[in-house]
């Protein structure tokens, strides 16, 4: 697999190599922890979770300060935004944008204090993440998609967003 470091220390962008398509269509290996202990990813991972949306569907920034994701889109495309929500951190409210479909297979590893929040740009997409802890609301912070305070770039204006992550 390939091991990238973003502008965000800490964050990790992550192509898996095996993958092998025919007529049949399409098989890929996402996920191998011997794979990922040897790129010094030693994580243990206790959830996945997967949200399915369609076009303009925007699901809004939140983290918390445990838990470490490594997200993907397996189906369709969705741009994804991560932001640092460290305030002991020099990139506190840093963000940076990346694109991920099933095309490119990339994965994103994201640690404890960052948030993210991603946006349909296909007709529906599948978003999967792995957690190392177990979903906690109550121990999650929101960061609204048009914060002014973080200068987000979104490819869009009107999204489609649920009560929590809605500031108009």
């Amino acid at each position: 697999m390939h091991v990238k470091s973003t502008n965000l220390v800490g964050v990790l962008a992550i192509t898996p190599e095996t993958k092998f398509e025919d007529f049949r269509g399409s098989y890929l290996e996402t996920y191998n922890v011997q794979a990922y202990k040897e790129a010094g990813i030693n994580l243990e991972f206790v959830q996945d979770d997967f949200s399915i949306s369609r076009r303009n569907i925007l699901r809004g920034i939140h983290g918390d300060s445990t838990t470490w994701k490594l997200v993907s889109c397996v189906k369709g495309e969705i741009y994804l935004v991560v932001v640092n929500n460290d305030k002991n951190s020099e990139q506190f409210r840093k963000w940076e944008g990346f694109t991920l479909s099933d095309k490119n297979n990339m994965q994103i590893l994201i640690p404890p204090k960052f948030g993210n929040g991603h946006l349909v740009m296909s007709d529906n997409a599948i978003f999967h993440y792995k957690q190392t802890t177990y979903y906690n609301f109550e121990n999650q912070f929101t960061i609204f998609w048009n914060d002014p305070n973080f200068d987000f770039w979104w490819p869009i204006t009107n999204p489609i967003t649920s009560r929590r992550d809605s500031r108009k």
